[in-house]
């Protein structure tokens, strides 16, 4: 049975409809954010760099990132969008942002090591926020999981 080994909360300010998590050590992702990222498709997976297109512009989000020994089951609920990918982690700590507004100034701690972490992303309020967005500020409406354990 898989074991959670870490979970925190964090907001994160997205910007552009864009939000990224890269490696923490920005020299081992050969293209940082934001060069080559464009609105598109809910995610795309990059060397050491995860690429997702919120639903509004200009919102802050709610992030709950999870830690675990082994896949977990998926979080409860009903969800606008998920993916399964992978991220190769040097510095066992990621960066997270939105696109002009950079990174927020505490990393997301996965491990003291390097790994390949597999990844669950799950999100919902995309339709909410992107109503919400367009006539006033918004926070905590569009909310993703992140679920991510070492790669078998």
């Amino acid at each position: 049975m898989a074991e959670l080994i870490s979970r925190e909360e964090v907001p994160v300010d997205i910007d552009f409809y864009g939000l990224y998590l890269q490696d923490w050590d920005d020299s081992q992702v050969p293209v940082p954010f934001p060069k080559r990222w464009e609105a598109g498709p809910f995610l795309v997976t990059r060397v050491g760099r995860l690429d997702l297109t919120s639903g509004a512009h200009t919102h802050t989000a709610s992030l709950t990132v999870e830690v675990w020994d082994q896949e977990p089951a998926a979080p409860p609920g009903e969800w606008d969008e998920t993916a399964l990918t992978e991220i190769t982690c040097v510095s066992g700590e990621l960066e997270v942002g939105g696109v002009t507004n950079g990174p927020m100034p505490e990393p997301i701690h996965l491990s003291d090591q390097a790994g390949t972490w597999s990844v669950r992303i799950s999100c919902t309020g995309r339709a909410e926020v992107a109503e919400q967005a367009r006539h006033q500020s918004v926070e905590g409406v569009e909310r993703y999981v992140f679920q991510f354990w070492p790669k078998a």
